[in-house]
């Protein structure tokens, strides 16, 4: 009799599965399977000349020596080079977003300051975030040409004797797009560190209020150690973003990174390759960006986490 009862018991197990075989049938589908064959193809030579299909043949590891050739001119390769000129522009947007984001989440969330019309200010941070980079980056383009309303509005303020060829220069170009990507993101920043720190439990500030600590004692002491791991999180998702920096200095400098390519990035080269129907050198540049985005990644993790760590050993 126990036995026929056990028998009928309905197994709801199964729709949990069920429900998750979408997203695994999407995953592989548009995920999975690529990224399987890029690495596939990265080891063989397929490219058109003209109207003709070249390969695959395979040449093993020849598409990574070529991609870490040194050109003629330049004392690094040029995958190298691109990354140097990435990572510069990430990090220009990024330690300004994640300085000003800790700096809005932390008023937000504070009880002493209390801000009024919250939600009208969080909308506004926000925004930019809703925006197309692209028709943001073609905005910018307008705004910081040589005749554009920037270099107008500055001659004519007597600032400047002339225009200044903002989109000519390296450096002013890099603070461009590294002021876009800032622009761009630091809301979404603000919001999850914003939810971090509302997550934190309201006792342990009123203990220290209670104790006599200051705002910035609190902040450094409690604030920043338990929202540590939304940190982390923030740190690689930007981390992965900007080694995939791509339509914004695309079209600020029109393709070709300029001048003289200082401001091309890694993705920029990748979609050269595949422009030129270079596919194997493509599908090689795409695995040293993956492989190079999981080893910063995990150093990021480790790191960060290794440094919580000792804190917390210290206290004890």
């Amino acid at each position: 009799m126990d036995l026929a009862k056990k028998n009928k018991k309905v197994s709801y197990a199964k729709w949990g599965y069920i429900f998750l075989a979408p997203f695994f049938a999407a995953f592989a589908i548009f995920t999975l399977i690529p990224l399987i064959s890029t690495f596939y193809y990265s080891f063989f030579e397929m490219y058109k000349d003209g109207m003709k299909q070249i390969g695959p043949n395979f040449i093993g590891f020849a598409n990574f020596k070529k991609t870490f050739a040194v050109s003629a001119g330049s004392g690094l390769p040029d995958i190298l080079r691109y990354f140097k000129n990435t990572l510069i522009m990430w990090i220009m947007g990024f330690v300004p977003q994640i300085t000003l984001a800790l700096l809005f989440a932390s008023w937000f969330s504070s009880v002493r300051l209390r801000l009024k019309a919250q939600g009208f200010f969080k909308t506004v941070i926000y925004l930019p975030n809703l925006i197309m980079a692209a028709a943001f980056s073609m905005l910018f383009f307008a705004l910081f040409s040589t005749r554009g309303p920037v270099n107008n509005l500055l001659v004519d303020a007597g600032i400047l004797s002339e225009p200044y060829r903002f989109l000519e220069g390296v450096w002013s170009t890099r603070w461009l797009i590294a002021l876009m990507n800032f622009l761009l993101w630091y809301g979404n920043t603000t919001m999850l560190l914003l939810a971090g720190i509302l997550g934190i439990d309201a006792s342990l500030y009123e203990s220290a209020q209670i104790d006599g600590a200051s705002s910035m004692k609190m902040f450094t002491k409690i604030t920043l150690p338990i929202l540590r791991p939304v940190m982390v999180y923030v740190l690689i998702t930007s981390l992965i973003g900007g080694l995939q920096m791509f339509d914004v200095p695309q079209i600020l400098t029109n393709g070709q990174g300029t001048p003289n390519r200082e401001n091309m990035t890694v993705i920029m080269y990748l979609n050269r390759q595949l422009y030129s129907k270079n596919y194997g050198m493509g599908s090689a540049i795409s695995v040293i960006v993956f492989i190079v985005t999981g080893i910063l990644s995990f150093f990021v993790f480790k790191s960060v986490m290794a440094e919580g760590g000792r804190l917390k050993g210290g206290k004890k």
